[in-house]
């Protein structure tokens, strides 16, 4: 059963501050917000607090609500009105990829000519804008409650530094009316993949029989309680505080409030004498509220349940995603160049662990810097140590490189916005040269080798300079596939000082690598007080027997963080309940339930319908689970994993030819899917269709060269089907990619055994064995091998 545990595919993200669910969860990466259309008292909430809208906050925090109202926040979606639309609608037009849009106006309203879901064009109307600056987006409406994105923006920066014009996001490949991306798909949904970061108080309301939403917000914009909670409890208790009768008044330590931000309330920051740097003068908390509380929009997360709450674990109504391979680097920068979220990164560096939250530099309602300039990083760090020539060593540079320029790498995103990586690095370009990764100092001199760099810090800072982010080579070690990458993965994830979600991602990492060593790992990790290292331990045993790991993975069925909580029982789905322990049956249904709940809730997406599909065939509900995969391929033709895994279940009861239809459908939307490609193979392989089964393993080698597996699998195919030389040369030619490759050099051994070439098979067997140490079988083998080569002529 295929399960991808990244959040975000390569191409599926544009909107801002927004995330893309395109892949499945273990525990379900459903993502679930909080929608309903319509005025706040509309919304139903929980009986205890209610939404009261930002003016009402506004009566008595007035300086704030200043600040606010000038904010990016404050703009984060509104009415199309002539005061908020920024684009040209005066008969302007724009060029793509031989599409012709126009943008106009008529009888008041904002109108854009474009392709529509069919490719003809057609008249859609604005109905909202989407951000401010240094561009904006425009929502249009459709007759199911939909509201879509449209992928062309208006570019806000003044013209002389390129804007006021209008631009595609996708300006370098050309996004058909077919394509999941195509501003009328799935990806481009405003109802779920923006609302959540762009309102507040929303509620999603969609009706899966129907297909349609019926969505609302309690604030169209980002107010007070997108940050604070709903408000209705603090703002009764501020009415009876101004009552002149004092009995009336309430003595409530929390004033009605969800959460207090005053994690930075009698907190110092006194600069070292010595080392020029400030040290806070209290252990700041495990759990950050204000981090946590600003992650629901800047990180990279998928929601599963409604009732986020400000200031407790983004993990408890999140799925976060960790470094993933298709979104960060090996040494945790970000790669991906469609929308950064700086929550993970932050979580990555030196300023979270010394206990810097996000208010310390930026001023919270309006959302700027506190100070101008290197200003907010001279709060903490001397000037007279940090700001000279001795310590940047760029004499006479003009301008002279600044802090931002050297420790907060920009990328630009979404054609026109820049942003800053927020894991306050030190530049490696020494990392540069041994993993590929970015640094900053060659983000100026491009001109220059990365070595050249390198060979210029190790001569100001001497050879020793590490930085905070040293477990980059844990993880180059992992995705290029060399023979120590569990020794080093494993360390990283038992060490206490590197982040939290280093230690996480390590773990996850060593779920193909599972020994009984790092299962140990795995134990002491359950027990780590930050869930997304629990979650993590729970991916890294995802392939292990589920009844091996019961006794230690259950008691987390009652972890106090609901995100640890069912992908505990996703990893436990498989024991029957009538091989469950009796004490544990009450709680793995308890929390079966709340799994389900979180697919139900986002019963719009493909990825939520599959999370749901595989639970259920886990169970052994086998029609439910079908129903659910076909349901998941309804919403999203293209969506393979859907496919992939119903074919599989179809393989379980007997029915390859209803799973190659169902492969052959998918392949029809996605052509160019590997994976399908390659389920494609084994299904024909067992309707014992060598030859078609061949085309395609050959072809997901080619869509996927570097996937070591599908190169495995078409050169067993091949040496099965009698063509043994061409299965050693496609063999040889993935070793050269993955020398440390366990199945590769393992088929390379049978097969040169079987071709009489011991001398060959010796060889690999030889580099078999310094990738698994100790095997006692292969050692035979060696040996056998070794007399066989001997008594072959030279």
């Amino acid at each position: 059963m295929r399960q991808d545990h990244t959040i975000v595919p390569k191409r599926a993200l544009w909107i801002a501050l927004a995330v893309a669910a395109a892949a499945v969860f273990a525990f379900g990466g459903a993502f679930q917000f909080f929608i309903q259309s319509g005025p706040a008292s509309q919304v139903q909430r929980p009986a205890v607090a209610g939404f009261v809208g930002s003016e009402t906050c506004a009566g008595c925090h007035q300086a704030e609500a200043k600040l606010w109202n000038v904010s990016q926040h404050k703009a984060a979606m509104q009415h199309a009105t002539d005061k908020t639309v920024l684009g040209n609608f005066n008969n302007a037009s724009f060029e793509y990829y031989g599409v012709s849009s126009r943008f106009f106006r008529k009888d008041g309203k904002f109108l854009v000519e474009t392709d529509g879901p069919d490719s003809k064009l057609a008249v859609f109307e604005v109905k909202h804008t989407f951000g401010i600056y240094p561009l904006q987006q425009y929502l249009v409406e459709f007759a199911d409650g939909r509201l879509q994105a449209l992928s062309l923006a208006w570019d806000s920066r003044p013209q002389d530094k390129g804007g006021q014009r209008w631009f595609h996001l996708s300006p370098n490949e050309e996004i058909r009316h077919s394509d999941i991306l195509h501003w009328t798909k799935l990806n481009q949904n405003w109802n779920f993949m923006c609302a959540e970061c762009h309102s507040t108080g929303v509620a999603r309301n969609y009706d899966a029989k129907a297909d349609r939403f019926a969505t609302s917000w309690a604030e169209i914009s980002v107010g007070c309680e997108a940050c604070h909670g709903q408000g209705s409890a603090h703002a009764s208790w501020a009415r009876g505080q101004q009552g002149w009768w004092p009995f009336g008044r309430r003595d409530d330590s929390s004033k009605g409030l969800m959460v207090r931000f005053d994690e930075r309330r009698g907190v110092g920051w006194p600069i070292d004498a010595q080392t020029g740097t400030a040290r806070r003068n209290a252990a700041p908390a495990t759990l950050r509220k204000e981090v946590e509380t600003c992650g629901l929009c800047h990180a990279r997360r998928a929601g599963f349940h409604a009732e986020w709450v400000p200031g407790q674990w983004l993990s408890q109504t999140h799925a976060v995603e960790t470094l993933a391979r298709n979104t960060y680097h090996p040494d945790g920068q970000i790669r991906d160049v469609e929308e950064p979220y700086n929550y993970t990164p932050f979580k990555q560096g030196k300023m979270f662990a010394a206990g810097v939250t996000c208010s310390d530099c930026h001023e919270p309602h309006s959302a700027k810097l506190r100070a101008s300039g290197e200003g907010v990083c001279l709060q903490c760090h001397a000037p007279d140590k940090f700001a000279g020539v001795k310590h940047r060593h760029h004499a006479g540079v003009d301008p002279p490189p600044t802090c931002v320029s050297c420790h907060m790498q920009a990328r630009t995103y979404m054609v026109v916005d820049p942003r800053h990586d927020h894991a306050f690095r030190v530049p490696r370009p020494d990392l540069s040269v041994k993993m590929g990764t970015p640094n900053a100092c060659n983000d100026c001199h491009r001109d220059k080798p990365a070595q050249w760099a390198a060979t210029a810090i190790e001569h100001w800072y001497g050879p020793d300079r590490k930085g905070f982010q040293t477990y980059g080579p844990s993880f180059h070690a992992a995705r290029t596939g060399q023979a120590d990458a569990a020794a080093l993965l494993s360390v990283l994830a038992a060490d206490r000082d590197a982040p939290a979600v280093a230690r996480a991602s390590a773990l996850g990492e060593l779920a193909s690598r599972v020994t009984p060593a790092n299962i140990a790992a795995a134990r002491t990790a359950i027990a780590d007080p930050d869930p997304v290292v629990r979650i993590g331990a729970l991916d890294m045993l995802e392939n292990v027997p589920a009844d091996q790991v019961w006794p230690f993975v259950s008691p987390l069925l009652s972890d106090p963080v609901r995100g640890v909580r069912i992908r505990a029982a996703s990893l436990l789905a498989t024991v029957p309940t009538a091989s469950q322990p009796e004490r544990d049956r009450a709680a793995f249904d308890r929390v079966a339930a709340e799994f389900i709940a979180a697919q139900r809730a986002n019963a719009e997406r493909p990825e939520a319908r599959t999370a749901l599909a595989n639970f259920l065939a886990q169970r052994g509900l086998s029609a439910d689970a079908e129903t659910e995969y076909k349901a998941a391929l309804k919403l999203s033709p293209q969506y393979a994993t859907a496919a992939i895994n119903l074919a599989d279940l179809y393989r379980q009861r007997g029915r390859d030819g209803d799973g190659e239809t169902v492969l052959r459908a998918a392949l029809a939307a996605s052509p160019r899917d590997a994976a399908a490609h390659h389920a494609l193979g084994l299904t024909l392989t067992r309707l014992k269709r060598t030859a078609d089964a061949l085309v395609e393993f050959r072809r997901a080698t080619e869509l996927e060269p570097d996937d070591a597996r599908y190169t495995y699998v078409y050169a067993v195919a091949l040496h099965s089907g009698g063509q043994r030389d061409e299965a050693i040369v496609v063999l040889k030619e993935t070793l050269r990619s993955h020398p440390n490759d366990r199945e590769v050099l393992q088929a390379l051994v049978s097969f040169s055994r079987m071709a009489g070439n011991a001398t060959a098979a010796l060889g690999y067997a030889e580099q078999l064995a310094i990738v698994a140490p100790g095997d006692k079988d292969l050692a035979a083998v060696i040996l056998e091998l070794r007399r066989a080569a001997k008594s072959q002529p030279q």
